[in-house]
């Protein structure tokens, strides 16, 4: 008799005491490659921005969401956010006249902006190293050296008012503007951008265009216009408080697609390594679920465009902005950057907040971003939603990785298994945010101003 009171004692306490954490989630390498073997194979052909291949890429992450017990965002009947765009593809035969020197596009005339323009004005020329110097002029020809700096002169002389900038060829302009000029791309409800036109010139040709002076004109030639679609994928997973807020996890699914040279650029690092890492955490967070606070999975279409898709969205918002407590942007997490420790991921704009320290002590492999002087922090998605006043940063595996926008970006030079413990490291500190009372804020300053 006394030892069934023992036993029911027990059976008593046990039921009282709190349930134990579950199993640490594990992320299924398996699982990882083949999302990645779909979406950066060869039947995708890169998932270029607003293309029929980008619009397939949506409906297989929007598929995962729904497999994984997603449901669509309330208010919205499904899973795919379409945004109209405007594409506008260059006529491939440009040409530039300066002082009765003609170049044309295929004979060397590189287009590196503007190529749909026509410009024209009275021509000035650079002299000097310094960009600050530049005289005013609606054409200006520049000299630039070799081994870069061409932004700042590019920069100088659009402040100075010019319509038409002629650069001198360097071996880093010779690769950036060799080609035809590619297809540019803009959401229909946004007015085309401005800004002038930027022209390379072989160095004997502009030479010649120098001591001949006078006055300049830039033709482009007859432009194709036509209408198309990005596409957003979006995945809800409903919380038990709806006061509790929104943590919203990220991604972009298009890259390059193919070039105009029938080149297929792959981007299997970017981003199908943060659109794969946005599916496994929707799984495992699903498999976990409920959560007191909801958390919505996106992947943007059009980020190579000009970060299309995100802009679509926070103009779009399928939930009030001001619901969404913090976003956690992946991208380019498919390998190891040397300059990190072994096995840690860099976050964008880490001190800006809180949240990157806070994911940190919570077990998530992240650290702060060794190249702040590449402002990675405003060259992903999270930047449209950090300027409406959410939280918003962007994790990296690797962000000056040497495949970056190049052929080798495929799955063959992945790091697979660095890529699923990056993701599983995510998943118990994204849980807690999502059961616990951490709201992440901006540090003092760390907002950016909006424009």
């Amino acid at each position: 008799m006394k030892r069934l009171s023992l036993v029911a004692v027990s059976l008593i306490a046990l039921m009282a005491a709190p349930v134990l954490a579950q199993t640490p989630v594990r992320i299924d390498q398996n699982a990882v490659e083949a999302h990645m073997g779909f979406l950066a194979g060869p039947e995708l052909r890169g998932r270029g921005s607003a293309t029929h291949d980008e619009a397939v890429a949506a409906a297989y992450v929007a598929t995962q969401f729904r497999l994984a017990g997603l449901t669509p965002v309330p208010g919205m009947d499904g899973y795919l956010q379409r945004a109209p765009v405007v594409k506008t593809t260059p006529s491939g035969r440009a040409v530039l006249t300066v002082g009765g020197v003609t170049l044309e596009q295929a004979a060397g005339l590189g287009v590196l902006s503007g190529a749909t323009q026509s410009a024209a004005g009275t021509v000035v020329v650079a002299e000097g190293g310094d960009p600050a110097a530049l005289p005013a002029g609606e054409v200006i020809l520049i000299a630039p050296p070799e081994g870069g700096g061409v932004r700042a002169w590019i920069g100088a002389a659009t402040q100075k008012g010019a319509r038409l900038i002629v650069l001198r060829q360097t071996a880093a302009l010779a690769t950036a503007s060799a080609g035809p000029a590619r297809t540019s791309i803009r959401l229909a409800e946004t007015p085309a951008r401005g800004g002038p036109v930027v022209v390379v010139v072989p160095g004997e040709t502009f030479d010649r265009m120098r001591a001949a002076g006078g006055t300049a004109t830039f033709e482009p030639g007859q432009a194709t216009v036509e209408e198309g679609v990005t596409t957003n994928a979006i995945g809800w997973l409903p919380g038990t408080d709806p006061d509790a807020g929104v943590l919203m996890v990220s991604a972009h699914l298009d890259h390059i697609g193919v070039r105009p040279d029938g080149v297929v650029m792959y981007g299997a690092n970017d981003d199908a390594s943060g659109t794969v890492a946005v599916i496994a955490l929707a799984e495992a967070l699903a498999d976990m679920g409920p959560h007191e606070r909801s958390l919505m999975f996106v992947a943007f279409g059009s980020e190579e465009a000009g970060l299309l898709g995100g802009r679509y969205f926070t103009a779009h918002p399928p939930i009030p902005l001001s619901d969404i407590k913090a976003n956690l942007g992946i991208e380019m997490i498919g390998d190891q950057d040397p300059n990190m420790p072994d096995g840690v991921m860099m976050m964008t704009g880490f001190e800006r907040s809180n949240f990157g320290a806070a994911l940190r002590d919570r077990g998530a492999l992240v650290g702060p971003d060794p190249y702040p002087q590449q402002n990675f922090f405003e060259r992903s998605d999270n930047y449209a939603l950090a300027l409406q006043g959410i939280v918003a940063h962007t994790i990296s595996g690797w962000a000056t990785i040497p495949t970056y926008h190049t052929v080798e970006d495929t799955i063959e030079n992945l790091d697979f298994p660095f890529l699923t413990r990056a993701i599983g490291s995510l998943v118990e500190p994204l849980a807690a945010m999502a059961d616990g009372d951490f709201t992440p804020e901006w540090s003092e300053g760390g907002r950016p101003a909006p424009r």
